[in-house]
């Protein structure tokens, strides 16, 4: 499975759909860490006591949304297509920045929009600031490694939106476990789940020492062995053992076993394993 990277894209003048044919650029390094600020202006209306502190305070406007970012670039990263200075990369970034005729009054400039899409999160808007920082130089004196804080800004509150409800389905490797705490056995463990089995649990999840849980240990209290061992014995002029033994719930694979013993004697068996 290969890594998410993150992208900007350049959006038209409305700030709402990618440019058909705008610059893309794809980041060399994913940030660490992603700071979303929401704002609000408020003023002070007129009138009201401000001594007594109740002089009304009012929202005006929509409020604004910022992404702060750090991105980093690296020539001597690079596996492919490598260059021998690192802002022949960045500069794709610093596009962002540079401002462009308005469609509507081309005598006005404005950077373009921007959109900052990494996995399920997005946030459009335009580059408010860039700070790019130059470093790990060559003999020759060219920046081989750069890092570029951005902070974009949208003049409105924006809202995450999810699809689905958003719960992770149950995949294999994916069971819910339950971790022991100091002091708990295994059948406490079970008892506060509900769970009666819990020597089959125990067995299902390769527990040797029930009784005494190590704190932190993982259990899967959904998983039982359930375990029965039926055995039955008869003595007369011959001798009749029958044996039953099943694993697990709706076994559907089943071996029977007939024997039939010398000296007078017979046995037979069937065995059932889920």
């Amino acid at each position: 499975m290969s890594l998410e990277k993150a992208h900007l894209y350049e959006l038209d003048q409305s700030l709402a759909n990618e440019k058909p044919d705008g610059r893309r650029v794809e980041v060399q390094f994913n940030p660490e860490t992603l700071k979303v600020t929401f704002a609000n202006q408020i003023v002070q209306p007129q009138g009201g006591d401000q001594a007594a502190g109740n002089a009304g305070r009012q929202f005006v406007g929509a409020g604004t949304t910022k992404l702060a970012l750090q991105l980093w670039f690296d020539v001597t990263a690079m596996e492919k297509d490598a260059v021998d200075d690192v802002r022949r990369i960045t500069r794709d970034v610093t596009y962002f920045m540079t401002p462009q005729p308005s469609d509507q009054d081309p005598k006005k400039l404005a950077p373009p929009g921007v959109r900052f899409h990494w996995g399920s999160f997005l946030f459009d808007g335009m580059v408010e600031g860039m700070e790019e920082s130059l470093e790990f130089f060559s003999k020759d004196g060219k920046p081989l490694r750069s890092s570029i804080t951005l902070t974009l800004s949208q003049q409105k509150i924006l809202s995450a939106e999810f699809k689905g409800d958003g719960k992770v389905p149950n995949q294999p490797g994916q069971a819910p476990l339950k971790s022991a705490k100091q002091g708990d056995s295994l059948q406490t463990m079970a008892g506060k789940n509900g769970k009666s089995d819990w020597q089959g649990i125990a067995s299902a999840n390769g527990i040797e020492d029930p009784l005494r849980m190590a704190p932190g240990q993982l259990v899967d209290l959904n998983l039982s062995a359930g375990a029965s061992v039926g055995v039955g014995v008869s003595a007369g002029a011959g001798t009749a053992i029958g044996v039953g033994i099943g694993f697990g719930e709706g076994a559907s694979n089943t071996s029977s076993v007939g024997l039939n013993a010398s000296l007078g004697g017979s046995v037979g068996g069937s065995v059932s394993f889920g």
